[in-house]
């Protein structure tokens, strides 16, 4: 952990990123501590513009709601939404990569066809599709999410499970008698964990840009404040109000450039060779 966080520090974005996610991550844990008010609460006259009353200091939407407050709460909906949906495209993704890349043969044929099935599609339209059928909510957004962010997972899995297989500490788990089950979990997996740590960490930022496009198009969950809802509501007054669109279009962005620049940071991190360190911990 010490060598990592060695690695990790020399990435000085990756420290900015780091603070910057952090921030956020505050945001929506301690939102009711930070803004107990409602963000669909009408608090002021529409169209205030921002930092001129310092109870509404980002200024209030087309119904007289804070944005600050919907900046506050929307975190919470937004980095829900991106980290469950990436762990449930990250299940179905190493599951699939790990029996393709291990057992090999038809499996793996068959497997990856059915991966190639989903990638034909665009991801964003078969998103949309997703959602529409099955009436817009969070479970159908994390769900739709999940299933167009699978496919690279489980390429990149299966790819490093058809090196690792090859290893001599795989050879030594089955002259030992380990399950194949075992030897997936415990010798193969711990070694393709950084190549799998680095793109949650991209998904993440995807799944985000993702729910964000679609709930600036009205497909995102009514009942709840999410940025991209805020820059969607906002965008037939762009030029009456922009702030209604700036300041949560900056969330995005930050939010999403501080997870890009961690997972580079964790890629330095988990690469022992730029310590001088020793190669896969299997070996």
């Amino acid at each position: 952990m010490r060598d990592f966080w060695r690695r990790f520090r020399r990435n000085k974005g990756a420290l900015v990123g780091l603070g910057v996610l952090a921030l956020v991550l505050c945001l929506a844990l301690f939102a009711p501590m930070i803004d107990s008010g409602d963000p669909w609460a009408m608090v002021q006259r529409p169209f205030l513009p921002p930092f001129e009353i310092a109870q509404t200091m980002f200024g209030t939407d087309t119904l007289g709601r804070d944005i600050g407050t919907g900046l506050v709460y929307g975190a919470r909906v937004s980095l829900m939404i991106g980290f469950v949906s990436t762990v449930a495209a990250l299940l179905l993704g190493v599951t699939l990569g790990a029996v393709a890349g291990y057992y090999g043969g038809w499996i793996d044929a068959a497997l990856m066809r059915f991966t190639e099935l989903f990638q034909t599609v665009p991801s964003f339209a078969f998103a949309i599709v997703l959602v529409a059928i099955f009436q817009p909510s969070v479970g159908s957004i994390v769900t739709a999410i999940a299933i167009v962010s699978w496919p690279p997972v489980a390429r990149l899995v299966r790819g490093e499970f058809l090196t690792l297989r090859q290893r001599d500490f795989v050879a030594a788990a089955r002259l030992d008698g380990q399950s194949d089950l075992r030897i997936i979990f415990v010798e193969l997996l711990p070694n393709a964990a950084s190549s799998i740590v680095v793109m949650a960490s991209l998904m993440v930022a995807t799944a985000i840009l993702l729910e964000s496009s679609l709930s600036f198009m009205g497909l995102g969950d009514p009942d709840l404040m999410s940025w991209g809802y805020m820059i969607g509501a906002a965008r037939t007054v762009l030029r009456q109000a922009w702030w209604m669109s700036v300041f949560p279009g900056l969330a995005i962005l930050l939010t999403v450039l501080a997870l890009n620049l961690v997972g580079e940071g964790l890629s330095d991190g988990l690469n022992t060779r730029l310590g001088g360190g020793r190669g896969n911990a299997g070996l």
